[in-house]
């Protein structure tokens, strides 16, 4: 089932076989008994052994089959688990960039719908391998009663298996482009969840109601053809086994006329034609292994998503987090996005990604922190290659913040503490102080002690939670993504003047928006088209027209700022 995430092994679904087996090898061995006892009766012998082993036959197969529905559930449950786990796994695993190809809603359907329909497969197809014992079984004993009745019977079953055979072809593509609509309209509603509050403002309910639900319509068209299939195998097979029975009951009554075979015999030899003929009851069972495997594929898509690899090496120690792309080339659906050759970050600098939307900024910083690998050319943390990091010495010194980060549950400093390594309650209260997020945390009932659910975050203190986490993870290198744009600009600057004043400030790459967060930076990497066009400080690239319409400058507030900063301030460590 793939790598990664627990599995129950067979042991469950074992059970349901061997118990379903049981009780059809009960079912089987009745009809015989039954058989026995009826020739007995009508002879004055005694019955009383075999009327307590046809009881006894009863009690098993009733026992067996309670012990087949509670093993059943188990397996159930527990490959549905595993299913869950294992994709969830893949997923969180996986390269972000290849996670973004599956939407919310999507991801969502396979997780739970999907998964749910693969973890009931194993035990529906061990029931189905069990329901073909009681047919075949019947058929031997058929054979044994009345071979002339059996070769009847023989003769029919060939029409059931074409039934079945028809029905697990047809059905497979109707199930997979179902749970495909299904997703879809899981995709569309989480959007508008989302968008609920744009939605409500612009007053255009009605219109996102009738684009969530556009595709139901073909979902109805898809269930309808999945029921019609199922229907059209279980009428066929209901017209073919009522048929198949009678017929063997004719030959059974002719035999019986020509004293070939006794009344017991013809009573067996009709329920073991019933039996036989049974094989076409396996198509419920042939429908729950056919969705099964279909909802396998969908979730095996998420387990299987490429995951990084990690090196072995470590950093050298003490060093400055000098950051390097050497011939750095990222490819996204054939169209080159992010080209870097020769792009150097002083170790201890702090230098501002600045470009138009679609320029590849955030492609750039992920390459640079390893979310990512380029498709060509390789990125370098003092002089060491990042792929050729451990994973905790690449993720101990590289630390993200996002625009809007997940802070998961638990209490404000568990959320800032999580990951990162020797976060001590006084390197937490560090990192909400640099983030400037330590005033409106002491204003909580518990302080940094209050559950995350009981603390009502507007988003730009939302982000400075994201923000602290990032820094009480910080080692030689900090991306920011996009991290401040929640905040004013007077937080801002405090936020860099923290960071400045920090005994380790690192190096950092910070995606910026905003001139004065470019004007603060060491250097300016602009990008445009996924290239890199010039590297230079915020004040030398403001003479260039272009670079200055990447802001939409309207006004001298836009330019660089007219108080230089201390030079102690400016310097680099």
């Amino acid at each position: 089932m793939g790598t990664g995430g627990a599995r129950p092994g067979r042991t469950p679904e074992l059970l349901v076989l061997l118990c379903s087996v049981g009780a059809a090898v009960a079912a089987v061995a009745q009809p015989f008994v039954l058989g026995r006892t009826l020739d007995l009766l009508l002879r004055g012998d005694d019955t009383a052994r075999w009327l307590l082993l046809s009881a006894g036959l009863l009690l098993g197969e009733l026992l067996l089959d309670s012990l087949t529905s509670l093993f059943t559930g188990r397996c159930t449950a527990g490959w549905t688990a595993a299913v869950r786990s294992r994709a969830f796994a893949g997923l969180l695993g996986s390269v972000p960039d290849r996670a973004r190809e599956f939407s919310p809603g999507d991801v969502g359907t396979r997780l739970t719908l999907n998964a749910a329909a693969a973890g009931g497969a194993p035990a529906a197809r061990a029931a189905l391998a069990a329901s073909l014992v009681t047919p075949a079984g019947a058929l031997m004993a058929l054979a044994f009663v009345d071979v002339w009745v059996a070769a009847c019977v023989l003769a029919g079953l060939p029409a059931l298996a074409l039934v079945l055979r028809a029905f697990a072809r047809d059905s497979g593509a109707s199930v997979a482009a179902y749970q495909r609509v299904q997703s879809e309209i899981a995709t569309r509603l989480l959007e508008a969840l989302d968008g609920a509050a744009t939605i409500a403002a612009a007053g255009t309910a009605a219109r996102e109601r009738e684009r969530v639900l556009a595709p139901l319509p073909e979902l109805a068209v898809l269930g309808r053809r999945m029921w019609v299939l199922h229907g059209r195998a279980l009428g066929r097979s209901g017209v073919l086994v009522p048929l198949l029975v009678l017929a063997a009951t004719a030959v059974g009554g002719l035999r019986l006329a020509a004293g070939a075979l006794s009344v017991g015999g013809l009573l067996a030899a009709c329920r073991y034609a019933q039996l036989a003929a049974g094989v076409g009851g396996a198509a419920s069972l042939l429908g729950a292994v056919v969705r099964g495997r279909q909802a396998r594929a969908r979730t095996l898509e998420l387990e299987r998503l490429p995951a990084l690899a990690y090196g072995t090496r470590r950093l050298p120690p003490d060093g400055p987090g000098a950051l390097e792309l050497r011939g750095v080339r990222v490819v996204r659906d054939g169209r080159e996005v992010l080209r870097a050759d020769g792009l150097r970050v002083p170790g201890g600098a702090t230098a501002a990604v600045v470009g138009r939307g679609g320029a590849g900024k955030s492609v750039l910083v992920a390459v640079a922190g390893r979310l990512t690998d380029p498709d060509e050319g390789q990125v370098l943390l003092d002089g060491v290659p990042l792929d050729r990091l451990s994973r905790q010495a690449l993720r101990s010194e590289v630390a993200f913040a996002f625009e809007r980060p997940v802070l998961g549950e638990g209490t404000v400093a568990e959320a800032v503490a999580a990951g990162a390594r020797r976060a001590s309650p006084e390197r937490v209260r560090a990192a909400l102080g640099a983030a400037g997020a330590d005033g409106f945390v002491r204003r909580l009932p518990r302080g940094d002690g209050t559950p995350l659910t009981s603390a009502p975050l507007s988003g730009g203190e939302h982000q400075r939670l994201g923000l602290a986490r990032a820094f009480a993870h910080a080692g030689r290198l900090l991306i920011m993504d996009d991290a401040t744009s929640s905040l004013d600009t007077a937080t801002e600057h405090e936020v860099d003047r923290a960071l400045r004043r920090s005994p380790r400030p690192g190096t950092r790459l910070v995606v910026a928006h905003r001139p004065s967060v470019a004007d603060r930076a060491d250097l300016v990497i602009w990008l445009e088209e996924g290239r890199v066009r010039a590297v230079a400080t915020h004040r030398e690239l403001w003479h260039t027209a272009d670079y200055r319409a990447v802001f939409a400058a309207g006004g001298a507030g836009a330019g660089p700022s007219r108080v230089r900063r201390p030079a102690a301030e400016r310097a680099r460590p």
